[in-house]
Formats: C-alpha cells, structure tokens, sequence
C-alpha cells in the first residue's frame, strides 16, 4: 500500500511518464507515483483518456500532464521530446509500460498456431509495440533523463521474456508456447542489459521487470494480482536509491534469471 501522506511524498519535484497510461498496470502505476508525489506525464495513443486521468489525478491535488503518444509513432516520440524538453528540461522517471499480445486471446489462452505457424504479422506487430518502441523511446528520451540528478527507467517485461523459464519445463510458463509475446520481452531484456552496461557509473539506472501475473485485458481475470499489486514493482524499480541495483531483472524484489 503507497502512504499517501503529505509527510511522505519522495518523488515531490521529479517528472514521471509512464506509456500506456490510461488503464490497467499503468493506469494504477500513474496513480501510485502521482501518490508518492511525482509530476505524472500520462502518455497514451488516445489523448482524450489520457487527459481525463491526468484531469482525475489533478483532482486529488495531485501535479499531472496528459501527452498523446502512439509509442510506435516517430512523430509522436519526437513531440513528447519537445513538449518535455520546454516544459521541465528533465525527464526523472520513463516507466515504458505499453504492451501487447496477440498470440491469443489473452495470457490464459493458448496460443492459436503453434511455433511454425505463427504469421509473420504477429510476431512483427508484438515487436513493435514491445521491443522497438521502448528502445526508441528510452534513446530519444535519454538526453532528459541525463539532465535529472538521478534518473530511473523501467522496462516491463515479463517472466515469459525469461530464456531461463521458457526452457524449464518446471517452470509455471513453460507450458505455453506465445512466440511474439516471448521473443518480445526476451529482446526487451536484453536491451536493458546492453542499456545499463553503457550508463554504468551514471546516477541513471534501469532495470527490467515482471510484474506478475495481473488482472487485467491482457492478462485476464483467471490472473492471481490485481492491480496495486501489479503496478507495486514497477513503482520499486522507479524510486530506487543511489545504493540500488542496475541492469537487473526483478518481481517485487526478487532477482529473476535471464
């Protein structure tokens, strides 16, 4: 539970965005930093929904911004860039949220094609949306996120991004077979690796997450976490102290394999 007290606001002066914004795990994720008293950058392909949370979070006295961002858009990248860049001239916390999964239904569904089948569309549209638009996000942001005395980036991935589960048939994910979900975060962790080994001895940290198993769109009603719980690593990752690891790969704080 995030203490919403006045006397404990840590983030009280730093600039939080977070994509996919406008429902589920980032929903609840804009609603914990807002609580921590971040300036909350709510950022989602549909502006109206992202002005009506940033219009919500404003109405429980919290500091909040809405921002269209389709995060496969190079325009749209570009303009967020600009927008933060003449507003705060820092970017404290990218929290790169949006997702999606195509390989079924939703993530208690098996899969509709096995492996071999699995059209080519799904697996460049998942990578898309999971892989490249993250990576070209974090770069493109990066300028702002060297300016803050200590910047934070979170990458939510998944356990299902982990080669290590994905080959142990003791693992819970093992049994199923999503090829553009899997090799999606699976490449969005390497990235995060690639990323933290470069900014290594900076104040920047960035870390991969699994957020668990959450009851949302994606990951269906049959999920064992709801909501505050999901969003709960995602908001660890992002108020990290100097002392904090880097390059990591974590579910509440657990360290998980590669």
């Amino acid at each position: 539970m995030v203490d919403t007290s006045s006397n404990n606001l840590p983030l009280r002066g730093k600039h939080a965005l977070v994509t996919g914004a406008t429902r589920g795990i980032g929903l609840e994720t804009c609603r914990q930093l807002a609580a921590l008293g971040a300036y909350v950058i709510v950022a989602a392909r549909d502006l109206a929904r992202a002005e009506a949370v940033a219009q919500a979070l404003r109405d429980d006295g919290r500091e909040a911004l809405a921002l269209k961002l389709d995060v496969t858009s190079e325009a749209d990248r570009a303009a967020v860039f600009r927008e933060l860049d003449s507003r705060f001239g820092k970017l404290d916390i990218l929290i790169n949220n949006a997702g999606i999964w195509l390989d079924s239904a939703d993530a208690a569904t098996p899969p509709d094609r096995p492996i071999d089948e699995v059209p080519e569309s799904v697996v460049r549209r998942t990578f898309e949306v999971n892989f490249f638009a993250p990576l070209l996000l974090t770069q493109t942001l990066l300028p702002l996120l060297k300016q803050a005395p200590a910047a934070r980036v979170v990458n939510v991935s998944s356990i299902r991004g982990s080669l290590a589960h994905l080959s142990d048939p003791a693992s819970p994910v093992y049994p199923v077979k999503a090829l553009g979900y899997d090799t999606s975060k699976a490449a969005l962790n390497a990235f995060t690796i690639l990323l933290a080994e470069q900014l290594r001895g900076s104040p920047i940290k960035i870390n991969a997450i699994h957020p668990g198993w959450v009851r949302t769109e994606m990951g269906s009603k049959h999920a064992d976490l709801g909501l505050e719980d999901g969003a709960r690593t995602a908001i660890r990752y992002a108020t990290l102290g100097e002392d904090g690891p880097t390059g990591g790969f974590f579910f509440q704080d657990e360290r998980l394999p590669w």
